[in-house]
């Protein structure tokens, strides 16, 4: 591998190792601090793990082309996981039930609540999910972390 090669592959790695990380402290709140997850939390969950995969495929893809269409698949993943934890905090948190959402529909329809259920099941309802990580809506963490990743994923999509 190159120098310029090796150089493609880092950002790329990056952010699966951030996407990890969202994940795991996602399983780490549940499992250890009992913190269940909502529907809206597990769509997150899914994203952040088809994100990573995404970035493992980029690194790998070393032509400019792969970078090019990883690094915006993985920019457009980000954005829609910035609108599903800004819908989890400003529209579903407020009702009472998150029931058969287009979270619940799509986790559901891949079968992921059944075959992967201590990952993927939601355990709450939105309203019970909606809680504070040092003062600040769990959501927004999880918004942050798909800003930072979408905008590493454009840098990698617009790398010469």
């Amino acid at each position: 591998m190159t120098g310029r090669a090796h150089r493609r592959g880092v950002l790329p790695l990056g952010i699966a190792a951030l996407c990890v990380a969202a994940v795991a402290a996602a399983l780490v709140s549940q499992h250890v601090y009992d913190m269940q997850p909502c529907p809206w939390c597990v769509l997150q969950r899914l994203i952040f793990a088809v994100i990573a995969a995404l970035a493992l495929l980029t690194a790998a893809w070393q032509t400019p082309i792969g970078q090019r269409l990883g690094g915006g698949a993985m920019a457009l993943l980000a954005v829609g996981g910035v609108a599903s934890a800004l819908w989890q905090h400003f529209v579903s948190a407020a009702s009472g039930s998150c029931n058969l959402t287009l979270a619940d529909r799509i986790v559901s329809g891949l079968g992921l609540d059944g075959s992967m259920p201590e990952i993927f099941q939601a355990r709450a309802s939105c309203a019970d999910a909606a809680v504070d990580l040092w003062g600040v809506p769990y959501a927004f963490w999880s918004l942050a972390m798909f800003v930072v990743i979408a905008v590493m994923a454009v840098r990698v999509a617009l790398r010469r």
